[in-house]
């Protein structure tokens, strides 16, 4: 039997000093959390929240739960409630280094919100949680106008969130986002991959920019050793927009113009995919079933400046820029071919630009591509430009 043997730390001569308890009292604030300034906060952000407000809120901010009714689902044959949960991600680095903190809201948004959409659900709530190091009332106000203009264009409504300081684990000008998402639809409506089938057509949908993907290689291929200067300079490869600004155009939220389409012609859309990390690869072939494939015509759409930018700086190939970013593609409807141009008309009434990128063919489930090699217009591909230096 093996013998247990106890030291004890204090007996030793090379033990580290215990710890000794506090002489005076220290307070919360003292600790670096002021429930003050956040009370203040909550003030500043009341104004922002209730204009997103809808018939259905019940109550105010400020109590323990949020609380929304769904009496109008009872309307419904089959009423199935649709979450998504997302974040912003490093493009949040960005914002922080511009010192411009009233998009990212739009883009948390942006996030949950076009991920329910791909079900065919109309999108209720929102909530936010906001992790930051030090808590500043003017701060929060500008995340949160951000996240409430967000939730006005998605028309869901903001009912509550949290704000939580984190001294002594961010840094104080840290902050990070996430947000959640709750709509509903009725399943006899939802969008249904199972219904996609050959001959059906890719309708694409126009993006803002990158939208909120890619950006730990945009940073280091873009702003990473720049200087304010360089990533401020307006550039006509950007079409006269700065490094910066490129960067921070908000995600384009598809709520109202799809929601419409998909009323005014019945059945017409199959399925949908929001276009998210992973890029067109990595996420068109979630909105099919394993029996088809969605053919990609690339050259088909106009790729946004800033994608191309990006992909040049990093010297990605083809293959590496349709399964990083959106390359222009925020989102692909699958549609009934009979029924394209009034889907089409739908959107373009909706203030939506549209682009016929591709059709369904006989597969196993994934994205293929025709055309390759027109993704970039000029073919230059791959060409290094480095990002921040003015070009010849």
């Amino acid at each position: 039997m093996t013998e247990r043997i106890t030291v004890s730390a204090v007996e030793r001569d090379d033990a580290p000093a215990m710890p000794s308890w506090a002489q005076n009292p220290t307070t919360y604030a003292q600790a670096g959390v002021d429930t003050a300034e956040g009370a203040r906060a909550v003030d500043a952000i009341k104004d922002a929240v209730h204009a997103t407000y809808r018939d259905e809120v019940i109550g105010d901010i400020g109590g323990v739960g949020g609380l929304f009714s769904i009496a109008k689902a009872k309307n419904m044959a089959d009423p199935i409630l649709v979450s998504g949960t997302d974040g912003v991600g490093t493009k949040l680095k960005v914002a922080q280094l511009a010192g411009k903190h009233d998009t990212v809201g739009i883009d948390l948004v942006a996030m949950c919100a076009n991920d329910i959409l791909a079900t065919g659900a109309e999108p209720l709530f929102f909530l936010d949680y906001i992790a930051i190091g030090k808590l500043r009332a003017e701060a929060v106000s500008e995340i949160v106008s951000g996240i409430a203009e967000g939730c006005k264009q998605a028309g869901c409504a903001l009912i509550g969130g949290e704000m939580a300081e984190h001294p002594g684990v961010m840094d104080p000008d840290d902050y990070d986002l996430s947000g959640f998402c709750v709509g509903v639809v009725d399943r006899p409506e939802m969008l249904d991959p199972a219904r996609v089938q050959p001959g059906d057509v890719l309708i694409g949908l126009k993006s803002s920019g990158l939208h909120s993907n890619g950006y730990s290689l945009a940073r280091k291929v873009c702003v990473e050793g720049k200087t304010h200067y360089e990533l401020r300079l307006e550039r006509d490869e950007l079409d006269g927009m700065s490094v910066e600004d490129a960067l921070l155009t908000p995600t384009r939220i598809y709520v109202k113009p799809v929601s419409k389409a998909l009323k005014e012609n019945h059945k017409a859309v199959r399925a949908l995919a929001h276009i998210t990390g992973g890029g067109i690869s990595e996420n068109l072939d979630r909105a099919l079933p394993e029996t088809v494939d969605a053919e990609v015509e690339l050259g088909s759409w106009d790729v946004p400046p800033i994608a191309t930018f990006v992909c040049k700086a990093a010297k990605l190939d083809e293959v590496e820029a349709l399964k990083t970013f959106n390359m222009g593609l925020g989102m692909v409807l699958i549609v009934d071919p009979a029924r394209v141009e009034a889907v089409e008309a739908s959107l373009a009434a909706a203030g939506e630009k549209t682009y016929r990128v591709g059709r369904i063919v006989e597969g196993s489930g994934t994205v293929v591509y025709a055309n390759e090699g027109a993704l970039f217009a000029g073919g230059d591909e791959g060409e290094n430009v480095e990002a921040g230096q003015e070009q010849a």
